[in-house]
């Protein structure tokens, strides 16, 4: 007995030497590391560490496509992000996006103290960047449907399809108040009206959660399945002259304050984590060198307490050309409040010209400290220390059913009904199911892609049914009309075809063709020169409806008179089975327009509220139908 007593008094303190030996080799007790004290005590530690070109690493955000974990290690890289259409391979899976984002992740906790970087990605709507993903529609289809909880249940699931594959940061919403539709990115916005704006903020608890009853503005992040939420371009992109994307806002204090503003107080109520600065310039001074508003107005009046992002190589655009003066920029840009930087390349440079700014006094050190405290903190509330690598738990929400179901209420909401008959009495919609032989035209109607949009895929967006898992409106279609009914699908049929058929009706599908920010910037908002041409043809052949897919207003009046019923379908995303539940009566019409309906683009900027106020369709505009209870499709 005595020999076992002495066996394991030995044990004992050899047990306690290897743990002496272990403390010797980590240092010191490190409070930044413990997850029962408070945060601000845990990012005094970990900052009373830090070394500065640690603390410049943090504030560094890179591109995946160039990145090594040695790069990580060494540098203390903060931040890496996925540009649009930057996959680890296309059609990859959550568990490879997985894979990815955690490789990237042990490079950054190798490094001396161990701080976990911040993998961020476009998810504007649904994660579009992830094959087989949810895509939901576009944030100008969400604001038709006056329905802030909804876009609420929308953040949920993104959040969800996101943190499924291994990235904790989603660079969404966005909150721009899109003031004339020629801007190239009004469809990101849910409408010109900031009330409509300020309600749709309500995404940002979908994707964070709801902040406790105890807490009030500050970043929070409730949870290994939800992300931090970023709201952005702060502050005015969607006010430019003539809507040129990254051009001049003119405004005066109270217009900026009443128009562009709301949203933002309003997302840092919410806790919104992160907010982008836009590219675009304030009455001729650049968003990213703007200390004014972002430094006094956004961090001081307002008090937000995340961090502040640029946009993709936003600094560099300070100057004209950009990078044409890149020490002014990263000056000029880190003076003006920015937090973390998307560089997103040449990552020696930034670190090298800041690293220099700094040691040479023309940067302060409180002015890297505070960009540090703040992006430490939304790493501590976002829970990276205790978990930073992702596991495989959530893959299945990925395009899952529930998901898709979702995103199908959501098309059936934001449809908005223009015209339907030549008057009320004669009505076209809803459309029988039960026909002898109808036709389906147009280049939108088979082509998940162009419903979709841009910012899918692909940053551009893309065409086709191969880009990804979803419903065209043709397939909706078919599955919804009665089994005897026959579908004629032709994208551009002829007159001959058209008369040699005896069409019960047609439903021609038309519109613009994907485009991203400064691509889509138009001039003439007008459908594709073949989709007039199929419209006009087919409408002048067979009686029809036109299914309209576009990220804004286009020039319709020309052809309004031929055309039997109209419907705004917006970018509806994967989910086409949405507009044929509303065409054929299984659900009412209830979207109404969250943006004025022009009758030429002479008349832009055209807004609400304005003084020579002569819409086609005015803001607030449409119809409504009423269910067809008896409807039942055969399958």
């Amino acid at each position: 007995m005595k020999s076992r007593i002495t066996i394991l008094l030995l044990g004992l303190v050899q047990l306690f030497s290897t743990w002496e030996s272990c403390m010797a080799q980590e240092g010191d007790y490190l409070l930044y590391k413990d997850p029962n004290k408070p945060i601000n005590a845990r990012i005094k530690d970990l900052m009373s560490r830090m070394t500065l070109s640690e603390k410049i690493g943090q504030m560094t955000q890179l591109e995946r496509k160039n990145m090594t974990t040695d790069i990580m290690k060494n540098y203390g890289i903060g931040s890496l992000l996925s540009g649009g259409g930057s996959v680890p391979k296309p059609e990859a899976t959550a568990r490879e996006w997985v894979d990815m984002v955690n490789e990237f992740q042990r490079g950054a906790l190798s490094s001396r103290l161990g701080i976990p970087m911040i993998y961020g990605i476009d998810a504007v709507h649904g994660h579009n960047n992830v094959y087989k993903a949810t895509i939901f529609p576009h944030n100008i289809g969400l604001g038709a449907t006056r329905d802030p909880e909804l876009v609420k249940r929308i953040g949920v699931a993104t959040a969800l399809e996101v943190r499924a594959t291994g990235i904790p940061y989603a660079f969404a919403p966005c909150i721009a108040v899109c003031r004339d539709p020629r801007w190239g990115r009004c469809y990101e916005s849910y409408s010109e009206d900031p009330q409509i704006v300020k309600q749709m903020t309500e995404i940002i608890p979908g994707l964070q959660g709801d902040l406790p009853t105890n807490i009030v503005g500050i970043p929070y992040v409730g949870g290994k399945e939800k992300v931090v939420a970023c709201a952005k371009h702060f502050v005015g992109d969607g006010g430019t002259i003539k809507g040129i994307n990254e051009n001049n806002t003119v405004s005066d204090w109270h217009t900026l304050l009443s128009i562009h503003m709301p949203a933002y107080y309003h997302s840092i109520i919410k806790g919104v984590s992160t907010i982008m600065v836009s590219y675009s310039s304030l009455n001729g001074v650049k968003m990213h060198a703007n200390h004014d508003l972002v430094t006094n107005f956004l961090k001081g009046t307002l008090n937000f307490r995340g961090f502040v992002i640029s946009d993709w190589e936003g600094i560099d655009r300070i100057t004209s050309p950009p990078h044409s003066n890149y020490t002014h920029s990263v000056l000029a840009g880190v003076q003006a409040g920015i937090d973390m930087i998307m560089v997103p390349l040449n990552y020696t440079e930034f670190i090298d010209t800041l690293t220099s700014l700094v040691k040479n006094n023309f940067i302060p050190m409180t002015r890297i400290d505070d960009a540090v405290r703040r992006i430490l903190r939304v790493k501590f509330t976002l829970g990276l220390f205790e978990n930073p690598l992702a596991d495989y738990k959530l893959v299945k929400h990925v395009g899952s059913q529930a998901h898709r179901e979702l995103a199908r209420e959501a098309v059936r909401k934001s449809l908005v009904l223009l015209k339907n008959g030549a008057n009320a009495n004669d009505p076209m919609l809803p459309l029988p199911k039960k026909a002898s032989r109808i036709l389906v035209a147009g280049s939108h109607a088979n082509n998940l892609g162009y419903q979709c949009g841009g910012w899918t895929i692909t940053w551009q967006g893309v065409e086709g049914n191969n880009v990804t898992i979803g419903t065209t409106i043709l397939d909706a279609i078919t599955a919804s009309v009665d089994s005897n009914t026959e579908v004629v699908y032709s994208e551009s049929p002829t007159t001959e075809f058209l008369k040699s058929n005896n069409f019960s009706y047609s439903i021609v599908v038309v519109g613009e063709l994907p485009y991203a920010e400064t691509a889509g910037d138009s001039m003439n908002l007008t459908i594709t020169k073949g989709g007039i041409d199929t419209m006009s043809n087919v409408c002048g052949n067979t009686k029809c409806v036109v299914v309209l897919i576009s990220g804004r207003p286009l020039v319709v009046q020309p052809y309004l008179s031929n055309i039997d019923a109209l419907v705004a379908a917006w970018l509806p995303g994967s989910e086409g089975q949405g507009v044929a539940d509303v065409l054929f009566g299984d659900y009412e019409f209830r979207g109404k327009l969250s943006r004025t309906w022009f009758k030429n683009v002479n008349q832009l900027p055209m807004n609400v509220g304005d003084k020579n106020y002569d819409p086609l369709y005015p803001y607030g505009f449409g119809l409504t139908t009423t269910k067809v209870q008896d409807q039942v499709a055969s399958r």
